[in-house]
């Protein structure tokens, strides 16, 4: 073994003993009395539910995540990844197709894995707790449409890189940070018009009170929206959100059907708020530059290591090869990913702080945005006491009740 292997190896065992310690400090921070901001809001009975939605998702994740590193390890030693090449090889095809093969079979392998667990989370956990609505029908179309999705943009892209790092020398690194850039853009652009639609239906908001005081409230701010769309998320589940999608003219702000059944006119224009808030904070064009320098440094690296023989050696592979240099160098890039991933969670937790206050502050409805953050917890049955380190790892968003207490010493600042 190798000091790549070692490293990758180290990585994998490292990242699934962290998520089980961190996951058990998880539970065993989980607290039986209800916190005093949500008396009135919860009852003993849906609070020990929201309990055990976090104990079954938590022990269910130790399930997934110990069958992913067992069968990894297990393909990884048994020569599986050398075994694929070998196959796929036998064919005598040229190397961008040899890749988009080695790579799909591959994704459809991991995706055959993962499919009874998919189906266990969806119809059976999920059933449970009464948040399932996807029919049997939908969930095979939704897998049909990923894996065309899949074909039609992520063939093309992988050819791209596969070409230019075989082609382009010592600036192939350069030309697929471009063409990375330039398709994560184009994605942006059309995903509000083209993708999302094959899998959910967007209509305008009807008119009535809520469209008015959206309407009003938009101009007040003066923010652009053509519209405001609702989606039927309830064809798959009983849970809401809210989110912002796109940019320029395709700029769409979508409400879940079910996010309006369950909130007020307020609270609603709060939610709203609050994404327009992300929008106004710059949070979204900042968050795009961080994307476009990490991928830039992400294929600087590979460059250097895409075709090191120790990195194949570590996987047993006969040939070196730029499309098995890509998920090797996925691997062994997952620590400095994983330091990564901290900070950024960090800066989208205070990011999500800027916008609730910026919800308060130009609604005036400091209240009305901890009410639809209470509601939004109970219908979704959120873990309200996770163990700081927990968030510190995993949390993109702070907790609800940091949120509710952050707004409600905004809201007695503003009024004193």
């Amino acid at each position: 073994m190798n000091a790549y292997a070692l490293i990758i190896l180290i990585t994998l065992i490292t990242g699934y003993l962290l998520d089980l310690f961190t996951n058990w400090l998880n539970l065993k921070h989980l607290r039986s009395e209800l916190p005093e901001e949500f008396r009135g809001v919860y009852d003993a009975d849906r609070y020990r539910k929201s309990q055990n939605y976090t104990r079954i998702n938590t022990r269910f994740g130790y399930l997934t995540s110990t069958v992913s590193l067992v069968l990894t390890l297990i393909f990884w030693f048994g020569e599986g990844f050398n075994f694929l090449d070998l196959w796929i090889r036998s064919w005598e095809l040229n190397e961008i197709w040899n890749g988009l093969l080695y790579m799909g079979s591959l994704i459809i392998l991991r995706s055959l894995i993962s499919l009874p667990f998919s189906i266990y989370h969806t119809f059976v956990i999920e059933e449970r707790f009464g948040f399932n609505k996807t029919t049997v029908r939908i969930f095979i179309l939704d897998i049909i449409k990923g894996i065309t999705l899949g074909v039609l943009l992520g063939g093309p892209l992988l050819a791209g890189i596969l070409y230019f790092f075989q082609s382009a020398g010592a600036y192939a690194w350069i030309y697929c940070w471009l063409v990375v850039t330039v398709f994560s853009l184009f994605i942006q652009f059309i995903a509000p018009t083209w993708i999302m639609p094959l899998f959910n239906k967007f209509t305008p908001l009807q008119e009535g009170a809520l469209r008015t005081a959206i309407l009003n409230y938009v101009q007040k701010v003066k923010y652009p929206l053509r519209d405001i769309f609702v989606m039927d998320g309830s064809k798959r589940s009983t849970k809401s959100n809210a989110f912002f999608t796109g940019f320029g003219k395709n700029k769409r702000i979508a409400l879940f059907d079910t996010l309006i059944q369950k909130h007020t006119v307020e609270e609603l224009v709060s939610i709203l708020a609050h994404e327009i808030g992300h929008y106004k904070k710059k949070h979204i064009r900042q968050s795009m530059l961080i994307g476009f320098v990490h991928t830039g440094i992400l294929f600087y690296l590979l460059s250097v290591f895409v075709n090191h023989q120790g990195l194949f050696d570590a996987f047993y592979m006969q040939h070196v090869s730029v499309y098995a240099g890509l998920l090797f160098f996925g691997m062994l890039y997952t620590p400095l990913e994983m330091i990564l991933s901290i900070f950024l969670n960090i800066f989208s937790r205070r990011n999500e702080l800027q916008a609730d206050h910026y919800a308060g502050e130009t609604t005036q409805g400091w209240q009305d945005m901890i009410s639809a953050l209470k509601k939004l917890s109970m219908d979704n049955l959120s873990n309200l006491t996770p163990h700081p380190f927990y968030v510190f790892l995993n949390y993109s968003h702070p907790p609800v009740l940091e949120r509710i207490k952050k707004l409600s010493q905004q809201a007695n600042e503003h009024s004193s």
